[in-house]
């Protein structure tokens, strides 16, 4: 489908928004001009409307032909101090409905101000472009297990839109380094749609049980060593108009959604400006928006909802080639050859693991191998050499089973101190990658996390039904932002006891997510008894588009 006709229908609708909403003003200006003079009837008894001459009149046939600059002339005439029609109950500029002795509201019905359902639905509309239109999944062979992949996104990103957009940045980071790594090879072809392709898990090989997943450190090898080459790269699945045309991303979607956040934001200064203030919920939904702008920058170029990978057969290798390009697998959960790990739901909360990790995993393992031969040497006066000295021999009962992977001890390693047991695969719950850790865009990174906390307390004066929901407001806005910058502080957060900062490593996420959940249930809470104010409205705010 061409851009032109996928424009088409958003640009019919808006413009027939625009003219129904122009008509609904010309309405309501001549509908206000009467309440001033008291001269307003039913709509049915023409001839007795007011005909002051210095109120505009439009017919139909004008608005129709003449909308652009009707439209220009009605900005310029509109008075900033008025909504569409008069409030009852109209509350001093920097008043509060404590100072003023105005009650506070529950429920309040549409009206020609804002009511409680519009204010929902706008801000529940904004939060789900931040959230769910902007999420990127890994390709999923079964479309039961894509659906609830995209879901648990889903609520990641309510509840910590921060770690998504950490998320988008690690993978951002890591598929450029591909790119690099492989220009070399592919005469600078190779672009970041096709990392992301690779990296979202949507290249795999045939095997004998089903397929497995190609990891971008395995492709970069397999172009490294002459197994692939790139001019065959269409016949592996990687031409990029066949990656499009898979995946349902599209530009003008997300600039439409871009465009629709950016407005939610206008609004909000302009109420600002008018000293009109924000519902609690206006304050959450806005505090989405700066990290939906910055997860979209990462995953401009990544294709989404793709269901269906790229499987190919693998070049011929010799047994200890292949042997060498299995071991770089980074993990095998999201393999397709049938075992129970691999089929369990829970994989669907599970991020993509990075490239990165395992070059940790591997950089550790070498360590602790190191280490281990060198203990044998020193107990022992001799270096284990080669595989015949670490191998478990079966006809000896006494042996203990201590190695790194397949590798097994002999019989001399059975007084192993306690370091060198094997030990339980840890628990990992946070994992940054350390080239970005350790890199300026780091702190930035933690600064724009934070943000999401803070913007939470644009409502710091709001109104709540009591004094202990405001505190509890406040107290769990500071929590976020504290917990979550301890919890960016640690390179890797693991279920693993190591010294009393375990706590504080552990702990923060906990603090962090109890905090949302206040954050979350106080804002719909507070609705229940609301400043009034929060409904007026300034009158260019009733004349907006909806591209979406």
């Amino acid at each position: 489908m061409m851009w032109k006709e996928k424009i088409q229908p958003i640009l019919l609708a808006s413009w027939l928004n625009y003219y129904a909403l122009l008509v609904r003003y010309a309405c309501r200006k001549n509908i206000h001009a009467a309440y001033q003079h008291n001269t307003y009837q039913a709509p049915l008894r023409r001839k007795q409307v007011n005909d002051d001459s210095s109120q505009p009149k439009y017919s139909l046939k004008h608005l129709l032909i003449c909308g652009p600059f009707i439209l220009v002339k009605f900005k310029a005439s509109m008075d900033p101090t008025i909504t569409a029609l008069p409030r009852l109950h109209a509350s001093a500029p920097n008043s509060t409905p404590q100072e003023n002795g105005t009650n506070l509201v529950g429920w309040v019905d549409e009206s020609p101000n804002r009511g409680t359902q519009k204010l929902i639905s706008s801000c529940c509309f904004t939060i789900f472009i931040c959230t769910w239109v902007v999420i990127h999944p890994r390709v999923c062979n079964r479309k039961s297990v894509a659906f609830l992949h995209k879901l648990a996104l889903f609520l990641k990103s309510i509840m910590a839109p921060e770690l998504i957009a950490v998320e988008g940045l690690q993978e951002w980071s890591q598929s450029r380094k591909m790119v690099r790594n492989c220009e070399k090879y592919t005469e600078k072809e190779f672009k970041l749609v096709h990392a992301f392709y690779i990296s979202m898990l949507g290249l795999r090989y045939r095997t004998e049980r089903g397929d497995k997943v190609i990891w971008p450190n395995q492709f970069e090898w397999l172009l490294e060593n002459g197994h692939m080459e790139w001019r065959f790269h269409k016949s592996w699945g990687l031409d990029e108009s066949d990656i499009k045309d898979k995946s349902s991303a599209d530009g003008t979607v997300k600039m439409a959604a871009l465009i629709q956040a950016a407005w939610f934001v206008v609004q909000a200064i302009v109420r600002a400006a008018h000293n009109l203030p924000l519902a609690q919920l206006e304050s959450m939904s806005l505090s989405y928006i700066p990290l939906f702008i910055i997860t979209y920058f990462f995953w401009w170029n990544k294709p989404r909802d793709i269901h269906s990978p790229s499987v190919i057969n693998l070049p011929q290798m010799t047994a200890e080639e292949l042997s060498t390009f299995e071991k770089m697998s980074i993990s095998n959960l999201f393999d397709n050859e049938g075992t129970v790990e691999q089929t369990s739901y829970w994989n669907v909360w599970a991020l993509t693991p990075r490239v990165f990790e395992k070059e940790a995993e591997d950089k550790a393992l070498e360590v602790e191998k190191a280490a281990y031969e060198a203990f044998i040497q020193a107990q022992y006066g001799k270096e284990p050499t080669g595989k015949e000295n670490l191998r478990r021999d079966d006809n000896d009962p006494e042996l203990g089973n201590y190695g790194f992977g397949d590798t097994r001890a002999s019989r001399s390693c059975a007084s192993l101190p306690l370091a060198f047991q094997p030990k339980p695969r840890d628990i990992v719950v946070a994992h940054w990658d350390p080239d970005l850790y350790g890199s300026k865009i780091w702190p930035l990174a933690c600064l724009f996390g934070a943000s999401f906390g803070a913007l939470h307390l644009i409502s710091w004066h709001g109104t709540f039904p009591s004094i202990a929901e405001l505190w509890l407001w406040r107290a769990s806005g500071l929590a976020s932002i504290g917990s979550l910058l301890v919890f960016m502080h640690f390179p890797k957060v693991v279920f693993r006891w190591g010294g009393p900062l375990t706590i504080i490593s552990l702990v923060s996420p906990a603090v962090y997510f109890l905090s949302r959940i206040a954050m979350i249930g106080g804002v719909f809470a507070a609705l229940r008894a609301s400043d009034p104010r929060i409904y007026d409205t300034y009158a260019i705010l009733n004349y907006w588009i909806h591209l979406l």
